[in-house]
């Protein structure tokens, strides 16, 4: 069963390739949505798909890729949207 889920992901997670590499493995797991920079450092992913998936996608997040520190992961699952795919959110210059 398909499922949403909002992710948010502190600490060293900006400038070290974390929505790439979030979207690499969303993509990996069959999973769609977006991923974007918060103004507060973190990084928010809302992302649908199967529960197992998600769950994997999760885990990920806890690690990150290699130049990430995570500190905190908070997930809270929301209304279901459907996604054509998985993009990255650029910050409007």
């Amino acid at each position: 069963m398909n499922e949403t889920l909002q992710i948010i992901v502190r600490g060293t997670v900006q400038g070290v390739y974390f929505r790439q590499s979030a979207k690499e493995q969303a993509l990996a797991l069959g999973i769609k949505g977006t991923v974007k920079n918060s103004a507060d450092g973190s990084v928010n992913i809302v992302a649908s798909g199967d529960h197992s998936h998600l769950q994997r996608l999760i885990d990920w997040c806890c690690k990150g890729p290699r130049q990430a520190s995570v500190t905190d992961v908070h997930v809270e699952k929301i209304p279901f949207v459907q996604f054509e795919d998985f993009t990255i959110i650029k910050e409007k210059s």
